[in-house]
């Protein structure tokens, strides 16, 4: 699946060759919800150990292979969407993969202030006020009020009546959204490799397990 340009912070990719046309490479793509635990072990062991022992120091892997986030947000999490759209907020003032990633580092370490029992207190805007302050903290030069403008819902209807618009990032959602379901993504994690879901990856593999995969399928 395509990846549109607006998104392309969602992309990790290790060569940064400009002087010759790029060698096909190897997808792998990360189906993950900020809210579920399974996505945050999988996504913590390659961000802090896979990516950075094994891939990144390493040639004949990182020029073949990319890495894709596919943000997939779970209904049954109700705060799955807020947490979300604090991510494509990011995305849209940085469009940087670097930030972006670093951004969905702290999502994941901080998922338990974003679950049920966490939100069930607070209004959506005091929820999305968090994640902009979080997003701040984590990212040096990035405004807390940028973010949070793009994601807070208004008080009043808009100038034509409206009552239901949502925020400055809803239409990203819509797209993320449509994106996932064109491909039949349910659970998380889901891995797809090379547009193939890779069943046999588990958010529970270790880093020898990794390397086998790794030195079988990147060639």
């Amino acid at each position: 699946m395509a990846l549109p340009p607006k998104f392309n912070a969602h992309r990790l990719t290790f060569s940064s060759s400009l002087t010759s046309a790029p060698e096909p490479k190897h997808t792998i793509e990360l189906f993950l919800d900020y809210v579920c635990p399974f996505s945050a072990k999988l996504f913590n062991n390659l961000y802090n150990n896979i990516i950075p022992k094994l891939i990144s120091p390493n040639p004949s892997l990182s020029s073949k292979v990319d890495f894709i986030i596919r943000q997939q947000i779970q209904p049954w999490h109700p705060s799955s969407t807020l947490v979300h759209e604090a991510a494509l907020a990011v995305l849209q003032l940085t469009n940087s993969p670097a930030k972006f990633y670093q951004f969905s580092s702290t999502l994941f370490a901080h998922q338990k202030s974003y679950f049920d029992i966490s939100l069930v207190n607070e209004t959506r805007n005091q929820t999305y006020r968090r994640l902009a302050k979080l997003a701040s903290d984590t990212i040096s030069d990035l405004d807390e009020e940028a973010v949070y403008n793009l994601l807070a819902i208004p008080s009043q209807p808009g100038e034509d009546g409206a009552l239901n618009a949502g925020n400055a990032v809803t239409n990203d959602v819509k797209l993320i959204t449509k994106i996932n379901r064109l491909l039949g993504v349910h659970v998380t994690p889901t891995v797809i490799f090379n547009g193939v879901v890779a069943n046999e990856i588990s958010s529970g593999w270790t880093e020898e397990q990794w390397k086998e995969w790794l030195d079988k399928n990147i060639v």
